[in-house]
């Protein structure tokens, strides 16, 4: 079976240059070590995902000339994270979170880079009753929580190198599924990365932190064969911030709608993440060739 890799942005906005850059690394990735591309739409979050921004990345990725191989979008995937769910529970590895984030924020430490570590509160009142029937698990407002296992894990990232973290010190037992009913981020992809035979793993090293809990959770449902990692450096802003949608940042629609050509934003991001000596315009597959003489 051929490897796989994903790109898989969230339509809560439409792309900007950071998704631009990690789609160059994706399909750079995928020509250096033969793999099929995935699109993923992760439209876990119902509140901010839009059908025109759906719309709009595929749009983009045509008019750049990114083809891809296959495509999912989460939001037709709720059984089988329904399935997962039943696998957790049936471990006993999930309990019920009644927290508040004011709740939260008071009466947990945060770790080095501002996350809350959960101290289980809610765990230690659940676990006289672990097996929670359905309705109890469903009953609201609450959240679902992983329970996490208390043990150092060993990775390694074909860029940054060897980590040896331990998730429950990072983050604690995390959210699985939100008080609204949506799966969270954390649950989504790794039920994906499963379910679609994701084999490598290329995305920006703000989510490198995610990577420990995350083969934690896809242990816990009993896949063994970890993906293999990259984490690619990120192009930041003016106030050295990664770009953002929630900042509004600069969309390559509105540079389409301006007459900015692909070459041209090629050139202009890979000078940007300092992979080239200059912004001059450059092919996709001169930018592509670039990343891969790095990997």
């Amino acid at each position: 079976m051929p490897g796989k890799i994903r790109f898989a942005p969230s339509p809560t906005g439409y792309l900007h240059e950071g998704h631009l850059l990690s789609a160059l690394y994706v399909w750079a990735a995928a020509k250096k070590w033969d793999l099929k591309i995935h699109l993923r739409i992760e439209d876990h979050d119902r509140s901010r995902a839009r059908p025109a921004y759906i719309e709009g990345i595929r749009e983009d990725l045509a008019w750049l000339g990114f083809h891809y191989d296959s495509e999912s979008i989460q939001s037709a995937r709720n059984d089988i994270y329904e399935a997962a769910l039943k696998k957790l529970e049936a471990k006993s590895l999930i309990y019920p979170c009644y927290c508040s984030r004011k709740q939260l924020l008071a009466e947990n430490p945060q770790s080095e880079t501002g996350e809350i570590v959960y101290q289980g509160k809610c765990f230690y009142k659940t676990r006289d009753k672990r097996r929670e029937t359905r309705e109890d698990l469903n009953s609201a407002p609450h959240n679902l929580r992983f329970i996490v296992p208390d043990k150092f894990i060993d990775w390694h990232d074909m860029r940054l190198g060897d980590f040896h973290e331990n998730p429950k010190h990072q983050c604690g037992d995390f959210t699985i599924r939100d008080r609204d009913n949506q799966w969270t981020y954390q649950f989504a992809v790794c039920v994906d990365d499963i379910d679609e035979g994701i084999t490598h793993i290329v995305r920006g090293e703000d989510i490198r932190n995610s990577t420990a809990r995350q083969i934690a959770l896809m242990e816990a449902l009993g896949h063994t064969d970890r993906p293999l990692y990259l984490h690619h450096p990120l192009i930041v802003d003016s106030n050295n911030k990664k770009l953002s949608k929630r900042e509004l940042a600069h969309s390559l629609r509105q540079d389409r709608e301006a007459g900015v050509t692909p070459e041209k934003l090629f050139g202009r991001v890979c000078y940007k993440a300092h992979l080239t000596e200059n912004d001059a315009p450059i092919t996709l597959m001169d930018a592509i060739s670039t990343i891969i003489r790095i990997l």
